[in-house]
């Protein structure tokens, strides 16, 4: 059983990773850690220089930044330096205009950004930012979160230092063991009022989905499936909606589009993922609000969970994780119990382990798709109690160690991997 103080820390947990964002969270918290050190300076900086790990650089190299119709980093720092507001975290550039954009352009233009690759840390995700202006500099260093900040400073005044503390991953790292059977548990126990937040993210990743319908944005994936297709090749069903909502979403908000969405663990394609799915199931199958809601948490609590030991940042396109989630999710709203719900995270890490990630883009859309067509497939697998078994590749018989293979995989064995996308991507002509 799940004790008061656990479930509170749980809900603490969710309520902390679930948040708004606009735009990829990359580029994003970048932005945010220029408007921090922009507000620390007190004036508009003269010149800023952000120094990147290799992971922020390889997600904010190809995408959108809302509200400017451009992609990368320069524009995100210049609009970061002119109108971000650091309160707003994640949604840092809500109140670019396209006079800032224009504005932006211009100090980008006059060589005052400068963007730089660190090589001497370990963390994968780190940001360091310095902001001149008039002989005075401030200094802000976000690492281990998006929002994280760990390091601040005005002049030669330390206003923070944390950086002598090991950086977890997501701050809480080792406070609270979950398992999947206790987020399994949580989902379905916690007090409804308790957990009916977690609805927020229905609302407002469906809109995101909506909205890219409207509009053309990436490769229109979404809008593309939800057309002729849907009905000539793929079916008018539960299945095709699924896949053209949640990429719709995903084309949107890779492409830049001032529309926000609820991430999940710093990732906005891993918070549509985890929600999307589990939201047109539930309507189209006439599931009551209360199934919603525990299918969502379940979905979003597992996701948290694999992220945990994952981290933030890695070589695995995230989509798998979140797809985990969803299919979890799925299986739960089709009946399942515990079993078949662990049966379905065997299923899932046995097809998609490996997928790379090769940077945060519109293509983005194309793998979300992949990872939620599989966490279907996934479900229905697991509610014929068929799944892959322990004497098939890094499957274990404890679902927790499964869970751990494909964390070790992500974490330290995709290292070299991750280095030569980073590579490739940088050496393109």
């Amino acid at each position: 059983m799940i004790n008061e103080t656990e479930r509170q820390q749980i809900i603490a947990l969710v309520r902390r990773e679930v948040v708004p964002a606009i735009g990829c969270t990359e580029p994003i918290a970048v932005a945010l850690c220029v408007a921090k050190a922009t507000e620390l300076l007190g004036v508009r900086p003269e010149k800023v220089t952000a120094r990147l790990s290799a992971n922020i650089l390889k997600n904010a190299m190809g995408v959108g930044i809302p509200g400017t119709g451009m992609i990368g980093l320069p524009i995100a720092i210049a609009l970061g330096a002119l109108v971000g507001r650091s309160a707003y975290e994640l949604e840092v550039l809500k109140d670019a205009t396209p006079q800032a954009v224009e504005e932006g352009k211009r100090f980008i233009g006059e060589k005052r950004v400068q963007i730089d690759l660190k090589t001497d840390i370990r963390e994968k995700l780190y940001i360091e930012v310095c902001c001149e202006a008039g002989g005075n500099r401030a200094v802000a260093v976000i690492a281990g979160g998006h929002t994280h900040f760990v390091y601040l400073s005005r002049g030669a005044e330390v206003l923070l230092d944390l950086q002598t503390a090991p950086v977890a991953e997501g701050e809480e790292a080792g406070a609270l063991q979950l398992s999947l059977r206790k987020v399994y548990d949580f989902a379905l126990t916690a007090p409804l009022d308790e957990i009916r937040f977690i609805l927020e993210t229905a609302r407002v990743n469906k809109a995101a989905a909506e909205r890219s319908f409207q509009g053309e944005y990436g490769h229109g994936l979404g809008k593309m499936l939800r057309g002729n297709y849907e009905h000539r090749i793929m079916g008018d069903s539960v299945f095709s909606h699924i896949l053209s909502y949640t990429s719709g979403a995903c084309d949107a908000r890779m492409a830049g589009a001032m529309i926000p969405v609820m991430s999940n663990s710093g990732s906005g394609n891993q918070g549509i993922s985890a929600t999307i799915p589990v939201v047109v199931y539930a309507e189209e199958t006439g599931k009551s609000e209360e199934q919603l809601i525990r299918a969502l948490m379940l979905s979003h609590l597992t996701v948290i969970y694999i992220k945990q030991s994952l981290g933030r940042l890695s070589a695995l396109c995230g989509c798998v994780v979140a797809a985990t989630g969803s299919s979890c999710g799925i299986t739960w709203l089709m009946g399942g119990g515990y079993e078949q719900v662990a049966c379905a995270v065997q299923n899932m890490i046995a097809n998609l382990t490996g997928m790379i990630c090769d940077g945060a883009k519109p293509s983005c859309a194309l793998k979300v798709t992949t990872g939620v067509s599989t966490a279907v497939l996934s479900a229905i697998m697991a509610m014929e109690d068929r799944g892959v078994t322990s004497v098939e590749g890094i499957i274990d018989k404890d679902v927790d160690q499964t869970i751990r293979n494909l964390t070790r995989i992500g974490s330290e064995g995709m290292n070299e991997t991750d280095s030569l996308v980073l590579q490739i991507m940088t050496s393109k002509s």
